[in-house]
């Protein structure tokens, strides 16, 4: 069973890893398990070029897996070169999660927040040309009139209080 997932959408550069930051934080210093996906539309890379694990990558292993004592990374190539359906990566490797918050993905149909700042985009991803029903909250740098409750783009404690009624209590 995969834990609740919250999306943090927006455009490119609004602030979305800034509030997950803070939201993240929140959660941990309320005691909960926290796991975070990133949706990259690009090809990122974790290795750097000549170290082990990247050698090992580069040779051609299908997964690599890097180990220590504090924490784990892996590295596993998709075999069809398409990023895997987000609810498999979740049901794969954040069960033991108590919440997942995720960044992007503004197209799946999980609960989300959108971030909103006035000068970046007057008009919003879920209430915009299109009506995202899926939508939870905003968090924005400016009042806005909407159906769903609006939150100042800094209150990580007002939104983890919404996430924590809705999804943990």
């Amino acid at each position: 069973m995969t834990p609740p997932v919250v999306s943090i959408v927006a455009k490119s550069g609004t602030g979305k890893t800034t509030l997950l930051e803070k939201l993240i934080t929140e959660l941990k210093q309320r005691g909960y398990r926290v796991g975070a996906v990133k949706h990259d539309a690009h090809n990122f890379n974790i290795d750097h070029e000549g170290k082990d694990s990247w050698r090992l990558s580069a040779a051609g292993a299908d997964t690599m897996i890097i180990t220590s004592p504090e924490k784990m990374a892996m590295v596993k190539r998709n075999p069809t070169k398409q990023e895997p359906e987000l609810q498999d990566t979740l049901e794969n490797y954040t069960a033991d999660m108590d919440i997942v918050l995720t960044e992007g993905f503004k197209r799946n149909n999980m609960p989300k927040i959108e971030v909103h700042r006035r000068e970046r985009c007057a008009q919003l991803l879920s209430r915009g040309q299109e009506y995202d029903p899926t939508l939870l909250a905003i968090a924005s740098d400016s009042e806005l009139d909407l159906d769903v409750p609006v939150y100042n783009i800094n209150d990580a404690v007002g939104l983890c209080d919404l996430i924590v009624a809705r999804f943990l209590a």
